[in-house]
């Protein structure tokens, strides 16, 4: 291997790198607000890059009706928990949010989706299609759970991510699909060539880092995450709204899955499972960050990035292995770290 070759492993790896410090942005911000560990991030990726293949190809996308059922189990669930309650407070927005939006785009892509569409339209379709899987599943399935335990979460979690596993693969079947990309053609630098697809990831990856940064430093919402994160009791004593804050993050979370898949469907044949694998590496980010860090996490991604592609290059068959092993030291560490100031309190 030559400069050269290593130079271009490394843009590879920094480009991979920041779509997992994306899934690791997601996955943390859930945890920290509702302490669910969010397992299916990856399928958010995936139905994100499922989506654009069909849309490149002039057919339906499955999310067609797959956003649709989402709305109504979301609403017979609040529907449930307000029954429960008693408390009818915001019913015409769950029927606005749950069944009236998710019908609306589903006609509209369904009527646009054999046009020739230009990348940027499919790219927004897909948003739209995508994106409210969030907070629709914080609905339907973690809203009504929000004070049980972190384990019960997290088996509902995994419970989650094979039900979207299996609706992916009925929806969009088991044939792996890649898309355009948004910007065809390439940049000579000199020394080296960029895509511009390669460009867009890394001007759209670090823009929404700024702007999630903005958004948790200089909002009053964002203010209200970051209570919530630190004190759950706290923040509801100065009156932030537990639920509402799980919804924002996941709703956040909704629309960064769906970007990232958008980014990474023009990058790499995507299929209907492989978002569980792209999880993965995005949460050894978080890992690295010990559950708490944001800039940890993207830092800890960025390097899996770029070790999955020195991987992919000189052992391709045990890539996945030596990534994934990767994680036992920095787990021993935190294991040492965390015991040495307990040693030192």
């Amino acid at each position: 291997m030559n400069s050269t070759i290593a130079l271009m492993l490394t843009q590879d790896g920094l480009t991979n790198g920041l779509l997992y410090a994306l899934l690791a942005l997601s996955i943390l911000l859930v945890f920290l607000v509702t302490r669910v560990l969010w397992v299916p991030a990856g399928e958010l990726v995936a139905l994100a890059a499922l989506t654009m293949g069909v849309l490149n190809t002039g057919r339906v996308p499955g999310m067609v009706w797959l956003l649709p059922c989402l709305g109504i189990a979301a609403l017979l669930s609040w529907l449930w928990s307000a029954w429960r309650s008693g408390e009818w407070r915001g019913l015409g927005g769950q029927f606005v949010v749950c069944l009236l939006y998710p019908l609306a785009i589903a006609v509209v892509a369904a009527w646009l989706a054999p046009m020739k569409l230009s990348p940027w339209v499919r790219a927004g379709l897909t948003l739209l299609l995508v994106a409210p899987v969030g907070p629709l599943l914080y609905t339907a399935v973690f809203r009504p759970i929000l004070h049980t335990s972190i384990l019960t979460k997290l088996i509902v979690a995994v419970a989650v991510h094979t039900v979207l596993t299996g609706a992916g693969l009925y929806f969009f079947g088991a044939e792996g699909l890649r898309s355009a990309p948004l910007i065809p053609g390439r940049l000579d630098i000199g020394f080296t060539r960029l895509s511009y697809q390669l460009i867009l990831v890394a001007g759209v990856s670090l823009a929404l880092m700024v702007g999630l940064w903005l958004f948790f430093e200089r909002t009053l919402w964002g203010k209200a995450l970051r209570a919530t994160a630190m004190n759950r009791l706290g923040a509801r004593l100065v009156a932030v709204r537990i639920q509402t804050a799980g919804l924002i993050a996941f709703g956040l979370a909704g629309f960064i899955g769906a970007l990232a898949g958008i980014l990474i469907s023009s990058i790499t044949t995507v299929y209907y499972d492989s978002g569980f694998l792209l999880a993965l590496k995005g949460f050894i980010g978080v890992v690295c960050a010990g559950m708490i860090s944001f800039p940890i996490a993207v830092l800890g991604a960025l390097a899996v990035g770029v070790l999955d592609a020195f991987a992919s290059f000189f052992t391709s068959a045990y890539r996945d292995v030596l990534v994934f092993a990767a994680l036992i030291p920095v787990l021993m560490w935190r294991s040492l770290y965390v015991q040495h100031e307990e040693e030192e309190l």
